[in-house]
């Protein structure tokens, strides 16, 4: 979320690489450009940091130059379910020292806008089509509704790795592995500055839910909420053995 989330990310990325046994990681990067989509230059400055895979989401076109930038860097990915004539990709299968590892971005479509595709329709075809190169598949499924990145989730177990919601800036406490072996989150949470609302200066928003008059809304500052997931996977059958919640404070 913003100058301050990135920070903290591309801090925290190379220790967890380096001194915690991670092997590969995926960053949500759709509101690190001042909140609002994702650049080129970040997208760049995250993949250096150690970044696998960077997903999106409903800002993924915020930024104007990033219909261009997508276009050509297959490691950040727009939400599968776009139609097929929007750039990019939707989906990406990358060679490790672990062997192949997919990752599928998708977005739900319960009060989210643009309107898409299904996303069930969608990963059940994609998922078929990924499995014939690897068992190791991360699936970020973006959304508002808890019920509806559950849903996908439990129509995805035993057949991808993980299934890991993002957008709503709060994590859940729901972590579990299901019975087919898929690793389950309905929401990794926010890497962005704790003492917010949803990394917004919260002034601000409190302004705009008493006054209902238009507001801007600066990303606030101090102390940065590092959120996410540590999912230990099988690489040989694709199932994750663990999923664990990551929630520490970084003061950058």
């Amino acid at each position: 979320m913003g100058e301050p989330g990135r920070r903290a990310v591309t801090a925290a990325v190379p220790v967890y690489l380096k001194e915690k046994g991670v092997d590969f990681v995926v960053v949500n990067g759709e509101n690190s450009a001042g909140g609002r989509g994702i650049t080129g230059k970040i997208a760049i400055d995250l993949l250096r940091s150690g970044v696998a895979v960077i997903t999106t989401g409903d800002h993924v076109w915020d930024q104007k130059e990033t219909a261009l930038f997508i276009a050509s860097e297959p490691r950040l990915l727009r939400p599968l379910n776009y139609p097929g004539t929007a750039p990019g990709s939707g989906s990406v299968v990358l060679e490790t020292d672990k062997g192949k590892i997919a990752v599928m971005n998708l977005q739900c479509r319960t009060f989210m806008h643009p309107p898409l595709e299904s996303p069930f329709h969608c990963a059940e075809a994609e998922v078929e089509r990924l499995r014939q190169e690897t068992p190791v598949i991360f699936v970020d499924v973006h959304g508002e509704t808890t019920s509806e990145k559950i849903a996908i989730g439990r129509f995805l177990d035993g057949k991808v790795s993980a299934v890991v919601g993002t957008h709503t800036h709060v994590q859940t406490a729901d972590e579990q592995i299901l019975a087919g072996g898929t690793a389950s989150l309905c929401d990794a949470g926010m890497c962005g500055p704790s003492d917010s609302i949803l990394g917004r200066d919260p002034a601000a928003i409190i302004r705009r839910f008493t006054h209902s008059l238009p507001v801007t809304f600066p990303i606030a500052h101090g102390p940065v909420h590092l959120c996410g997931a540590l999912i230990e996977i099988d690489p040989a059958t694709g199932r994750a053995h663990s999923i664990e919640r990551v929630r520490e404070v970084c003061r950058t």
